[in-house]
């Protein structure tokens, strides 16, 4: 699984308006700045978090961004999702929608649990638990392996 340039600057859009929940709309350059993003591409990926529903916005000198929900109910998952669309898609392709043939047919099955895998991970995180710095047990369990970050 590859995690897009688009996905990261996103989800670190996402934490820093969680951060800021109770203050001023966010500034699109202030978020830029503060993650080192590019301005104009972060544009981009705010209006598509707009239009899906994750954040909200407001024109004008005391506008901005803030989060449409609360971060507690927002997960790592759903902010991937709204500007990269599906989790795990083979030659995009979701895998239930794949079929395979003779020897290859064991890759479906392998596809689906590589899914299943990503989505308890991503699914399970939300925007307030990365946040606090507060990750789920299991996912800090995951994290803490030091097989977890070797490069094989």
């Amino acid at each position: 699984m590859r995690i897009s340039a688009r996905a990261d600057y996103a989800v670190r859009a996402a934490l820093q308006l969680a951060a800021a929940h109770d203050a001023a709309p966010l500034k699109a350059e202030a978020i830029a700045d503060g993650q080192g993003i590019s301005h104009k591409f972060l544009e981009g990926i705010l209006g598509d978090m707009r239009r899906g529903g994750l954040v909200l916005s407001q024109r004008g000198g005391n506008g901005g961004y803030w989060l449409a929900k609360p971060a507690e109910t927002i997960s790592v998952a759903d902010v991937i999702r709204c500007v990269d669309g599906p989790l795990v898609s083979v030659r995009g392709v979701r895998p239930p929608e794949l079929s395979y043939t003779g020897v290859a047919e064991s890759l479906l099955p392998l596809w689906i649990a590589l899914r299943a895998s990503v989505r308890q991970v991503l699914d399970g995180v939300s925007l307030a638990d990365v946040a606090a710095a507060k990750l789920p047990p299991e996912i800090s369990a995951l994290a803490e392996d030091p097989e977890s970050w070797t490069n094989p």
